[in-house]
């Protein structure tokens, strides 16, 4: 005799399960799989459109990188190095994806542009808020 105190409950499965039941059933799994497939195809679309996004915005970032570090350069001569150094951050930054870093480093560009004549161009406190604000979307 067994030891086990187990009790189940529910209810017991019909001994005679009819067409329509078997075809209930059928339907309830081809729905089931059904909804995930849609589910996964909505969620791998998902996943491509913000692969696609981070890929163009990355390209977009790299391309006005390239004509802000030309301008500093040019304009800041005896500030070429932090430039590099600044801009060989953001790549890396850009490259693993470190978020945190992306605005730590681009917050430093913003202090390097206050000085210089792009702080007369525009207000680059506003800058900074928007930079800070994640909701805020940036068109170069």
């Amino acid at each position: 005799m067994s030891d086990r105190n187990d009790v189940y409950e529910g209810t017991p499965m019909p001994k005679h399960i009819d067409a329509m039941d078997a075809f209930n059933a059928l339907n309830l799994i081809v729905g089931v799989v059904r909804e995930s497939v849609q589910v996964t195809q909505t969620e791998s679309t998902k996943r491509e459109r913000l692969r696609t996004y981070r890929e163009t915005e990355v390209a977009r970032i790299k391309a006005s990188e390239t004509a802000l570090r030309d301008y500093f350069d040019r304009i800041f001569e005896e500030r070429r190095e932090i430039h590099r150094k600044l801009f060989a951050s953001l790549d890396q930054a850009l490259a693993s994806g470190d978020v945190t870093a992306i605005q730590a480093v681009v917050g430093g560009i913003v202090e390097v542009a206050r000085t210089s004549p792009l702080a007369d161009i525009g207000n680059l406190n506003n800058l900074r808020q928007a930079m800070d604000d994640p909701e805020t979307v940036f068109e170069l």
